[in-house]
Formats: C-alpha cells, structure tokens, sequence
C-alpha cells in the first residue's frame, strides 16, 4: 500500500526565533540542498498540551496538516498527526522507560506499527552528558513486523536544528514523517 502523499527525501531546519520554535521542511534536491518548500510548521514553546501546525508557507493562510498530543504535560504522551481536514492520518508517542538510555518513539499508521530508536548507544549517553552541545545525532525507524527501515532522521552539525529526512518506505506519508521529524526535535528533550 502505498501512502496518500509519500515524499522519499525531504530536510527540516528550524528558524531561530524567540517564543516559538519554526521549522521550514523542503524537498530535498538530487544533490542534496534544499529544494521546493513543502511545508512551514511552528510551535508554541512551553505549551501544555502540545500542538504543532504546518502551513503551506510562512504567511501561515492555509493550515495543511498538524500534530496534537492527547494528553496535557506527559512524557509518554501520544500525539496524532490529523490531515488538513482533521483526520487523523497516523499517530507517534515517546516510550518514557526504553528512552532512559537510547530516546525510544513508536510510530503507527494504518498498515503500520514500528519503532524509532537513537542509531548509537554511544552519542545518545553523551547527549545526555553534554546536554547543550549541538551534536548529530540520527534516529532509525523500523517495522515492528520485519524491521525494514522506514525512515531515518539525521541531524547535521549546525548551530540551528537541521536535519535530513530519508523515507525510503512508500507507506509512510509525507505528513507524518514531516510531523515524526519535527516532533524528534520539538520534543526530544521532554
């Protein structure tokens, strides 16, 4: 089954701003660099029942998908993914116990259960030593079923967030890898 709107390879930077985190999230050119925007999503910071909308642009006219947790200030809380049209398209959540050591997400979708875990045990201890230092860290999302990768998330040395998406599974929607990849920044420290 293939996902309504599948996007193979797209990257997410956040805009540094006051108040609010904002991400641009763009198709990825053949090279590398960014391409076509396809996405502008922003976050209240310091919410207590988190939300995040992406826009078709900045000028924020036209919402067209958005993540929201169920419950108000959890750290296992789960958050659905809702298309513009406030359907909900797949689901993700952070598993408090497993992330004590290597930060755990599930991610769910119709014909879909599988599990994000940080790629390296190593980087992931000393993320949590060195908690202020922008180190790269990449998270691998596999099937529950037969551990085919279906998405990974990289974060690139910079001083503003910046990642490369890779969705090499043509069940995931775009909207819920775009939500997943912006969320495993938003909320990764929580």
């Amino acid at each position: 089954m293939t996902a309504a709107m599948h996007l193979p390879r797209f990257l997410v930077r956040q805009r540094i701003t006051l108040g609010v985190n904002r991400y641009d999230v763009h198709a990825a050119n053949p090279d590398g660099s960014a391409g076509a925007l396809m996405a502008f999503a922003q976050q209240k910071r310091f919410a207590f029942k988190e939300q995040v909308t992406f826009w078709s642009d900045d000028t924020r006219s036209r919402a067209v998908f958005s993540f929201r947790a169920r419950q108000r200030l959890d750290v296992r809380a789960e958050h659905d993914v809702f298309d513009e049209h406030g359907q909900v398209i797949g689901t993700f959540g952070k598993r408090f116990g497993a992330s004590l050591l290597r930060s755990t997400w599930t991610l769910t979708a119709p014909g879909i259960a599988a599990t994000g875990r940080e790629r390296s045990l190593g980087v992931a201890l000393l993320r949590r030593v060195a908690e202020n230092l922008p180190l790269p860290y990449h998270f691998d999302v596999t099937d529950d079923a037969d551990g085919t990768l279906l998405m990974s998330s990289g974060r690139r040395w910079s001083l503003r967030d910046s990642y490369d998406v890779a969705v090499p599974d043509p069940r995931v929607d775009f909207r819920l890898a775009a939500a997943f990849a912006v969320a495993l920044d938003a909320l990764q420290e929580r």
